[in-house]
């Protein structure tokens, strides 16, 4: 009898254990949680080991000034000219997420900013050319950043939550005066930075960031900290980028105020008289430089994913023609010299790197001053996308409105499986250099599909407020539509179709396995919020206000009901497929208890559920060695959902 029951105990015992939470291993920086091992091989490697080079403005002796990855970690180096070798400048352990150069010739020193812990709390550092050791500038325990020179170079400006962990803060340091920073202006909850210093350095225009369509901008005395609002406005307004005109009249700004989209505008100061800079252009103005000395205004705009570059003469009052790019991006990190004689920018495609530009003014002359290797792998296997629409669940002027979606798709013969990959919440999708998609389609055989679902930038201010409130849960039936869109597409195996994404598409992923777990094979969650409730609660103090605007106030009983329906963890019993979960054990913004309590639940209903914890550096899984692991753990979760 024993025997014949022991294979039965045997089975019921494995069948009463599985979904639960297998031994954990721990390898450097990472817990593996209930995942097998993995085994992607050389050929995932030898795409990640690609590198990119963000430039991040001139010095003073006119080198570039530029971040880039030769260990584990973007680093700081100075390219002297075009095809020049790159030379470290920093030796660190976290990856550079700012930097400057001081703008007087005589100081050839820079700040940069890191986060030395990996827990959220940017420090900011100052080193001077040439010195072994740089200095920290703030406390080592609060979140600081956003710095900015003052024209002469001498003084920081820049926000930090030292005076009580809650409220953002603008102070100024003289880094070689040895003083402790003192405080310009007393914030609060809401985002306060620096955008830029007025020419005699005697005020700063600063912005305050209360949600991603409110925000407000005024002008500081640093002497007397009196203030005053720029161009109030009676509703709310979002504005993304402001500086003083050269001559201090006045104050050049982007804003969609009167507007669907985002525009380039001029106010003046003294007689608040505006000026359209960008005109009457159906996208938004994404960033913009000016010259210092007036002379010249350079300002991209988001066409549809694709960025266009602007030049001004100012003087002349003329629009140019800058010339042709060598191909059609993404650009960012737009910057002139300290004469104003060269724009420096980075540009990406889906099929290149990012490299550094500098666009000689004068001679209307473009040259590549970096050349990002993309690994081993030759740029004409890589793919780019197309970008397309679908279809979704409601309509606009009697037709059904229409949500853009980037398609990558393999070479192969279909039909394929389908990853779909959803961005973060104030993120657009655009196809900028991604060598992870690259693998997966390009190796792996599957198509790719990133839509900009609702609430996504960069398609006006109508589209982006249509998952507010209430309605946040419609971005989560648009994942749904594009399922129903993809299964009428012969291209696509709507059996073998996973979804994922990070922060905000890592909650958007969960919900719609739990709402269209039908029609999906798994999901992957890096970062997500699955208690919406607990969020609200649990969020790192500094960011509660923005947290607030975002989802609403859970004290309400209508609003506390409706984030606990939409929340993944209150939604578990209907997570019937495979999901990985990925979590740093000391990100601010999403505890990881949240995650904790996913996985268990998933378990004690029999399902499956990897766990990849990152401890201390891997927190954002920024360095190489804890990237690559995670992709390689992505790659084998996308293999076994394979039937």
């Amino acid at each position: 009898m024993l025997r014949i029951l022991a294979p039965a105990l045997m089975t019921a015992l494995l069948l009463a254990t599985r979904g639960a939470a297998a031994l954990a291993v721990t390898r450097g920086d990472l817990i593996y949680d209930g995942i097998p091992d993995t085994d992607s091989g050389d050929v995932l490697d030898s795409y990640l080991s690609a590198r990119q080079a963000t430039p991040l403005g001139f010095t003073p002796k006119d080198q570039l000034l530029i971040a880039t990855r030769f260990g584990q970690v973007d680093e700081l180096h100075l390219v002297d000219h075009a095809g020049a070798a790159r030379r470290q400048i920093t030796f660190l352990r976290r990856p550079i997420i700012q930097a400057a150069f001081s703008p007087e010739p005589n100081h050839n020193a820079f700040f940069y900013i890191t986060d030395p812990a990996g827990d959220g709390n940017t420090q900011i550092y100052y080193q001077r050319l040439g010195e072994t050791a740089a200095r920290r500038l703030t406390d080592g325990k609060s979140s600081n950043g956003g710095a900015i020179w003052s024209n002469a170079g001498r003084e920081l400006a820049f926000f930090t939550t030292s005076r009580d962990g809650v409220s953002y803060d603008i102070d100024v340091a003289e880094p070689d005066a040895g003083a402790l920073p003192h405080l310009v202006v007393s914030g609060d909850g809401a985002l306060w930075y620096p955008l830029d210093w007025s020419p005699d350095d005697r005020k700063l225009l600063i912005q305050k960031h209360v949600s991603a369509t409110e925000d407000y901008l005024y002008v500081i005395d640093v002497g007397t900290g009196q203030r005053r609002e720029v161009d109030p406005a009676p509703g709310k307004v979002r504005i993304s980028g402001a500086k003083f005109s050269r001559d201090a009249t006045g104050v050049f700004l982007v804003s969609d105020r009167d507007s669907e989209y985002s525009k380039l505008r001029y106010v003046n100061l003294f007689t608040s008289e505006k000026l359209d800079v960008s005109g009457r252009i159906p996208w938004d103005v994404e960033q913009f430089a000016l010259s210092r000395d007036g002379h010249y205004l350079a300002y991209t705009t988001d066409e549809d994913g694709t960025s266009k570059l602007d030049l001004v003469d100012l003087r002349s009052h003329q629009d140019l023609i800058p010339p042709r790019l060598p191909f059609a991006g993404v650009i960012d990190s737009l910057s002139f010299d300290r004469d104003g004689k060269r724009l420096a920018f980075g540009l990406s495609a889906a099929n290149q790197p990012r490299d550094a530009y500098v666009l000689e003014l004068e001679a209307n002359r473009l040259e590549a001053w970096t050349a990002s290797e993309s690994g081993p792998n030759e740029r004409t296997r890589f793919t780019v996308p197309r970008l397309t629409q679908f279809p979704t669940f409601d309509r606009i002027d009697g037709k059904w409105r229409q949500v853009p979606v980037y398609l990558y798709e393999p070479a192969s013969t279909g039909p394929h499986p389908v990853l779909i990959v959803l961005h973060d919440r104030d993120q657009q999708f655009r196809p900028t250099f991604d060598p992870w998609i690259e693998y997966v389609v390009n190796e792996l055989g599957f198509a790719v599909l990133a839509p900009n679902v609702r609430g996504s930038p960069g398609y006006g201010k109508t589209y982006r407020a249509l998952d507010g409130g209430t309605l946040r849960e419609d971005s989560v039936k648009d994942v749904g539509a594009l399922l129903v869109w993809l299964s009428l597409d012969a291209r696509f195996d709507a059996k073998r179709v996973v979804v994922s994404g990070k922060r905000y598409g890592g909650y958007l992923a969960l919900e719609a396995l739990a709402n269209y777990g039908e029609r999906l094979r798994g999901a992957v969650d890096f970062g997500g919020i699955t208690d919406v409730l607990a969020y609200l609660t649990d969020t790192a103090a500094r960011l509660k206000n923005q947290a607030h605007e975002e989802f609403g106030d859970e004290r309400d009983p209508e609003t506390r009901s409706y984030l606990r329906r939409i929340s993944p963890l209150f939604n578990a019993e209907r997570i019937t497929r495979p999901v990985l979960v990925v979590h740093g054990k000391s990100d601010p913004a999403v505890p990881i208890g949240q995650a904790d309590q996913l996985v268990n639940r998933l378990r004690s209903r029999g399902g499956t559920a990897w766990y990849l914890e990152g401890i201390e550096a891997a927190s954002t899984f920024a360095d190489r060695a804890s990237r690559e692991a995670y992709y390689r753990v992505f790659a084998e979760f996308l293999e076994s959902e394979r039937p």
